[in-house]
Parts: C-alpha cells; structure tokens; sequence
C-alpha cells in the first residue's frame, strides 16, 4: 500500500498551517464541522476564515463554509494569531546551503512558537524570510540565550543531522559571564543529575545516577567577575544554568536562577549573560568537518576589564 504524503500549502508570513482530518460524523457543511471540532471558537469566526480563504484540502482547493465534507479528508487551516510583544532585536544567517541554515539567535526570542509568542520566533521569521514551509530546528536554545542555532531544510536528510545531537557527537561550546571565584579548582567539571525543580520553570540538581555534564573554565576575569568557556556534553533543560548556579555563579541578569523573577519584568537591557558562541561536527552527508562561530558578542564584556 502506498504511503500518503502530507501536502499542506504554502506557508503564509512564515506561518504554517494546521491539519485536521475529518473523523466519522454528520455534518451537513464543513463550516458545521469545524464548529463542532473546535467549539471554543465562534462559529461567526469560522465563517470569517472560510471567507478569506484561510482553510484548504490536501490538494490545496479552498474550501468555502457550505462545501460538504468526507470522512478521512485531510484539511489545512491557518490560525488567527493575535497581537504579541514585539521582540526588538533581529535574527542573521551565517550559512545556508540546501540542507542547513546556520543563524545567530538574538536574546528574548524564542526558537519555536510557545505560550504567547508565534511570529516573534525565530522559526517563522525565518519561514518568512526564506519563504519556507520545511523548516525546522535541529536543536534549541532557551529563549534568554543568544547564539548558535541550525535549522534543517530538507526533510529528507533532517534526521541525519538530528542523530548527530542525539549521539552527542557534536560539539557545543558557550561564553557566560559570572561573578569571579579564584577559590574554585579551575578548570573544572560539573558532572551531576539534573531534574525538575521545585517550580516548574526550575530545574535543579538532585540525588541519582548523573545525566549532566559540563567543563568550565574562566577565559578572563577582573576582580568581580569573569567570562567562562562553558562545554556541556549533554543537553539537559537549564543545564547550563543549573551548573553554574550551583557552584555559587549564577549567570549575570538571570531571571530564574537562583531566584524565579515574573516574565514581564524583563528587562530588554538586561539580558541573560550566556552566549552559545560555537558548534563544531562531521557532516553526516559529505563527511567534512564544520564549525561555526557566532558573530554576537555578551554586552557585560564592555565592563569586565582584565586584571593586570
């Protein structure tokens, strides 16, 4: 038997649509069903929608509110996405060829839509930018850090690459900037188990087998502070965070560790002080090795003068 191949349509300003398929029912128009299957919504708004042409079938047909519908039919809609805060701080590519897309992630912006955020992410701008539907992150960073993200292109060969971070192959390395402890073993190796907090926006360390690793080490420090050269090997939630947290160095202008501050008390000119400065890995399809280097640069550097 033939596998079906999804076929939704074009993405719209970098938003891709959303599938349904139509279940065993009786709905005399498909404006009926998408009343029933998404109730929460007005059915006046759904004959909005069905008007501007916001919902197509797999064949990429619009469908008008009276069209009938039949069961196992994929159909495609696009959300109606409400104002959201504005990020003001822009994303660049570094490199791009058919498979990858390399971008410095500016801090406060998310990778991927979540809670309030959709177009100010950087998968859809993104989408927009490169006027495409297949993208999709290879890998994340929190919201608050800036750095090194890649994207894959092409769906065909997206789990290669993927593997790769799954198989810890690749090299990650970060800048963070924190207060200076000359008492500390440097370098050192913070090798613990990292879990769910006390809050849920938190992680922390707990007792058990370890499932965190990460060397660091200062690059250059004053008497208050200093830049670290963080390398995790796995990619716990907030593992870099929580490590540094836990030696008494939490990252300067970090709003969850140690203390969970309110979102909406960001502060724009304040940023979380954590750079993923580089990524270094064997090209799964052509074997070469690459490394890319983000051209950002941690605004504390300006005040963080060596020590003679």
């Amino acid at each position: 038997m033939a596998r079906y191949r999804p076929n939704p349509p074009p993405a719209r300003e970098g938003l891709s649509a959303s599938c349904v398929v139509v279940p065993p029912g009786d709905w005399a128009t498909a404006l009926d069903f998408f009343s029933w299957r998404f109730a929460f919504i007005e059915r006046s708004e759904w004959a909005q929608r069905f008007a501007a042409g916001d919902v197509v079938d797999s064949e990429g047909a619009v469908l008008c509110s009276d069209t009938v519908l039949h069961k196992g039919q994929r159909l495609y809609y696009f959300r109606d996405v409400p104002e959201e805060p504005v990020i003001p701080f822009q994303e660049h590519i570094l490199w791009q060829d058919e498979h990858l897309v390399v971008v410095d992630k500016p801090h406060f912006l998310p990778v991927i839509p979540s809670g309030k955020y959709v177009r100010e992410t950087l998968l859809v701008r993104l989408g927009k930018t490169l006027n495409s539907s297949s993208l999709a992150p290879i890998h994340r960073i929190d919201r608050d850090t800036a750095g090194l993200v890649l994207f894959s292109l092409n769906p065909a060969t997206r789990n290669a690459y993927a593997q790769l971070f799954r198989d810890h192959v690749v090299g990650k390395t970060y800048h963070a900037i924190a207060r200076w402890n000359p008492d500390l073993p440097w370098p050192l190796q913070r090798h613990t188990r990292i879990a769910v907090g006390s809050h849920f926006m938190q992680q922390a360390e707990v007792e058990g087998v370890p499932n965190a690793l990460t060397t660091i080490r200062p690059l250059q420090h004053n008497d208050s502070l200093a830049l670290y050269e963080l390398k995790p090997v796995n990619g716990q939630r907030h593992q870099l965070r929580v490590h540094m947290n836990a030696l008494g160095l939490p990252i300067l202008h970090d709003g969850i560790y140690p203390a969970l501050t309110p979102e909406g008390s960001q502060d724009f000119e304040k940023p979380l002080q954590l750079l993923a400065h580089s990524i270094a890995f064997t090209d799964p399809l052509s074997g070469e090795a690459r490394r890319f280097e983000s051209q950002l640069r941690l605004r504390a550097l300006d005040t963080l003068t060596p020590t003679p």
